[in-house]
């Protein structure tokens, strides 16, 4: 089931009340990205936009069209409006589990797991926290972030600053690191041993 956040959901409201009846739906789509980080297109659409495969799902006061296949992947997932510095807009934050999910392979994915094993993971551990590969896209790395490291307020930073430098270091062929973390959910950012 999607879920949209109030914010999200007073935002498209408002969009759809300005069309003045003009719009009537909200129109997500899966259009690339990884399979644990995927990218969104989202638009406001007439009902004769309707596809006849969309699967249709209720807002909160508003229609959303998805195709089938975005459909499957944005099971479970949250719709925000965010505001950050330099930052505003729909953010879409899929369920990523890690239960049942096979480790990605291969020879780039061997060698940054054994950099997280051998050196990022020991290091965090002293604060409650663990970085896990969760996919590889040719040259960008996926990796998710929990315990201590996940909605911690340092964690950007960890990730830039320390992870990256020391995967970047031992893997040069590494084009991009991105966090795929919903940090909003982190329960216990500051772990006290």
């Amino acid at each position: 089931m999607l879920t949209f956040t109030d914010e999200a959901r007073e935002m498209v409201q408002s969009f759809l009340s300005q069309s003045e009846g003009e719009l009537q739906a909200l129109r997500i789509q899966v259009d690339g990205g990884s399979p644990v980080a995927p990218s969104f297109e989202l638009t406001l659409v007439t009902d004769e936009d309707r596809d006849p495969e969309d699967v249709e799902v209720d807002g909160g006061g508003f229609r959303v069209f998805l195709d089938p296949k975005s459909a499957g992947r944005l099971d479970g997932a949250v719709v925000d409006f965010v505001e950050r510095v330099n930052e505003r807009g729909f953010e879409i934050r899929p369920q990523v589990s890690s239960n049942g999910v096979k480790a990605p392979t291969g020879a780039l994915a061997d060698r940054v797991q054994q950099i997280l094993e051998q050196q990022v993971n020991p290091s965090i551990a002293a604060h409650g926290g663990r970085i896990d590969l969760v996919d590889v896209d040719g040259t960008e790395v996926y990796m998710q972030m929990s315990g201590g490291c996940q909605g911690c307020a340092m964690s950007r930073m960890t990730l830039r600053q320390g992870v990256e430098k020391m995967i970047r270091q031992a893997v040069p062929e590494v084009t991009a690191i991105h966090d795929v973390t919903d940090h909003s959910a982190g329960e216990n950012p500051y772990f006290t041993a």
